[in-house]
């Protein structure tokens, strides 16, 4: 049997979207003689309903923890709008980078073909950068814990740099509420 684990008017990180909503609807679905419901979804407000493995507490979420998982990647789209022969000075002529973070082959970070085609290796610079961007932010969490655990094992010049990683981190986990003071 299922309870539910959020309830109506709650603040969740809504995973497969990135971001965050508030519960609207706790959605339980019952079964005839059964004194429990046997699963329940809720109502975020996003146009779908979601179970309670892609939402998230606040609690649960602060160092936002459902990042660990996950695999950004590269994939390269075809070049609709030239030939190959037509973008030679491009890095990989006849495609560009399609930025994934999600488990499927969609969704994520593209970028305008005009922008592309003038920035080729600006634009393949930033696909490379959020690809990475979290392995680095785990290195730097990581580093963090680390330095706070053992200071005495980080120079005076080591614990600069950490504390400017740990601005970063701050900087990355603050929710929209946190950043405008409210």
């Amino acid at each position: 049997m299922a309870k539910a684990q959020f309830h109506k008017n709650q603040r969740v990180f809504v995973k497969p979207v990135g971001t965050w909503a508030q519960v609207e609807r706790v959605l339980p679905q019952w079964a005839k003689d059964v004194e429990e419901p046997i699963r329940i979804s809720y109502d975020v407000g996003l146009g779908r309903e979601f179970g309670a493995d892609e939402l998230a507490s606040e609690a649960s979420s602060t160092r936002v923890a459902g990042y660990d998982g996950e695999n950004w990647r590269i994939m390269r789209g075809r070049n609709k709008w030239q030939q190959p022969e037509e973008c030679g000075h491009h890095p990989h002529p006849g495609t560009y980078p399609i930025v994934v973070t999600g488990e499927n082959d969609w969704g994520g970070w593209r970028v305008p073909g005009a922008e592309y085609d003038l920035y080729p290796e600006r634009i393949e610079f930033q696909a490379r950068l959020i690809s990475g961007a979290v392995r680095l932010y785990r290195l730097t969490r990581e580093l963090v814990h680390y330095a706070e655990d053992q200071p005495e094992n980080f120079s005076n010049e080591l614990m600069s740099l950490v504390q400017d990683a740990k601005q970063t981190v701050r900087a990355i986990e603050q929710t929209p509420e946190e950043d405008s003071g409210a």
